[in-house]
């Protein structure tokens, strides 16, 4: 249950760093109780300092604000799914490029060594991770080659991961954000490095940010010392602002939102306190790199003139040109960080492998979204198990364990009455939706969305706002993900506060 984890986490006490400076200072006062923080001889409550977040590994900042998200392009393919329409996105983080072949080949490693593969029982699991290599097979093509050696071979190591499903990446980004935090813990002394080493942690019992949390694992302890006067703790909480967020992926708007780039747009950006930019809305793009770059060729003075922007195929039975001519200088894909980055330091927001969304794929979804920030299909709630004696549990691979949120528990509330709002106003009537996937329509509940064109597509799917579907349980060539986290605290990510401060006048 999330109030449980929220109590559990305020009831463990704050660890100071290494080098100091975790806490407010002692003689800091409640502004409601006037009782001291950090003063074991006043309640002994414990207030972390307020900080920026921390970036994590592979990440960049988006500054959020409004755009209009969908079509730009006449509707080519008839599919009247992308209606254009205002929306506003909070700040967040995304990754710079899209996970490569070497970061998956790492989690599957990191799973080998946790999970025996000589145990049969841990097979299925380790089976479950695996990408599947034959998307690259083709009726009439030789792509053998691809299918033995895209995935492993070291030339590849930097280019995107794809045949990974949505499950899959979807748990991926999980164990990421497990094993940054659990760095994380070993550097700032809470844990002991030995907890990393191989045979550390076997089947059920590693380390997960929430079991850790929750004291349903027990790491061996760091080095960490108290300062004078405060009390040795070597368990963090979520208080101290150490842990980071869970990766995940980004959804639909969000992805959508930062493939523009469009903070390139604004001729006079807020950099710091005092300095107002600009509030320009009116310079649509059609692709994700910079302003005045409507086509897909950089038409900018200098060494990239005439240079594809992207990596796509530009015609029928033209995937990358002429020799000593090629377009983009790829017949498949390309390292995640080739091309030109986009306003926001993002690369192939467009092309080389389009990249699953966390949205659930309904035509017409985007008409209902109401006019809350962050627009996402796909909420299915949940929380912690509990069981006979209130306690919570992992589960066989130590993940914590989580149930569905009932309706009847719902019912009651103002702003959800139901704890599956998948199929929330989305137009189906129920005499429809019983027929369920492939009598009636080829949409499900596991139909998830994936954004931007790849490279074996035209210049069409380029478009951010172009949006497609696919099973959850499926794969393509054509196909990878990258990772997105939430923000916590000011949405400009440059240590401005948030909201207006302004300085009273002097009394003459």
């Amino acid at each position: 249950m999330r109030n449980l984890s929220i109590l559990l986490s305020c009831v463990v006490l704050l660890a100071s760093c290494k080098n100091g400076g975790l806490f407010k200072k002692k003689q800091d006062k409640s502004d409601v109780t006037g009782w001291n923080y950090n003063d074991k001889n006043m309640g002994g409550y414990q207030v972390t300092k307020s900080k920026e977040q921390g970036l994590g590994p592979g990440l960049v900042f988006v500054q959020g604000g409004t755009y209009t998200m969908g079509q730009t392009e006449e509707d080519v393919m008839g599919d009247w799914n992308n209606i254009p329409r205002r929306v506003s996105i909070p700040s967040f983080y995304i990754d710079k490029t899209e996970v490569a072949n070497v970061h998956y080949r790492e989690y599957l490693h990191w799973l080998t060594r946790v999970f025996d593969p000589s145990d049969p029982a841990n097979l299925k699991i380790l089976e479950a991770a695996l990408p599947d290599t034959l998307v690259w097979r083709s009726e009439l093509s030789y792509n053998e080659p691809l299918v033995e050696f895209y995935f492993r071979h070291p030339g590849f190591n930097e280019y995107p991961v794809v045949g990974v499903n949505w499950r899959q990446a979807h748990d991926f980004c999980l164990w990421r954000s497990d094993r940054v935090n659990e760095v994380t813990l070993k550097d700032k002394g809470f844990i002991n490095k030995a907890n990393l080493k191989p045979g550390a942690q076997q089947g059920e019992n590693n380390f997960t940010t929430k079991s850790y949390v929750l004291g349903l694992y027990t790491a061996p302890p760091g080095s960490i010392k108290a300062k004078k006067g405060e009390p040795k703790v070597t368990t963090a909480s979520f208080e101290s602002g150490i842990l980071l967020p869970n990766y995940r992926l980004p959804f639909e708007a969000e992805w959508e939102y930062a493939a523009y780039g469009l903070i390139n747009q604004n001729p006079r950006p807020s950099s710091k306190e005092g300095k107002r930019g600009e509030e320009l809305q009116s310079n649509k793009q059609v692709y994700p790199w910079a302003q005045n770059i409507n086509g897909l060729r950089d038409t900018r003075h200098g060494s990239w003139q005439g240079q594809f922007l992207a990596n796509f195929k530009r015609g029928s039975g033209d995937n990358a040109g002429v020799a000593g001519g090629l377009n983009d200088r790829a017949f498949y894909t390309a390292p995640v960080n080739s091309f030109f980055p986009n306003g926001f330091g993002i690369y192939n927001m467009a092309g080389n492998v389009s990249e699953w969304v966390e949205d659930v794929y309904r035509p017409l979804s985007t008409l209902d979204f109401d006019d809350m920030p962050a627009p996402m299909r796909g909420n299915k709630y949940m929380k912690i198990y509990k069981n006979s004696n209130g306690e919570a549990e992992i589960d066989s691979i130590g993940k914590v364990k989580m149930v569905a949120v009932t309706d009847e528990e719902s019912k009651n509330r103002r702003n959800y009455q139901r704890g599956n709002v998948i199929n929330f106003l989305d137009g189906d009537s129920l005499s429809q939706a019983e027929y369920g996937y492939a009598k009636t329509t080829l949409v499900s509940d596991k139909s998830r969305v994936y954004k931007g064109g790849s490279w074996n597509d035209r210049a069409y799917w380029l478009t951010p706002g172009s949006r497609r579907f696919l099973e959850e349980d499926q794969a393509l060539s054509t196909l990878g993900f990258r990772c997105a986290m939430d923000r916590m605290g000011s949405p400009e990510g440059n240590g401005r506060k948030t909201g207006q401060h302004y300085k009273p006048r002097r009394q003459r």
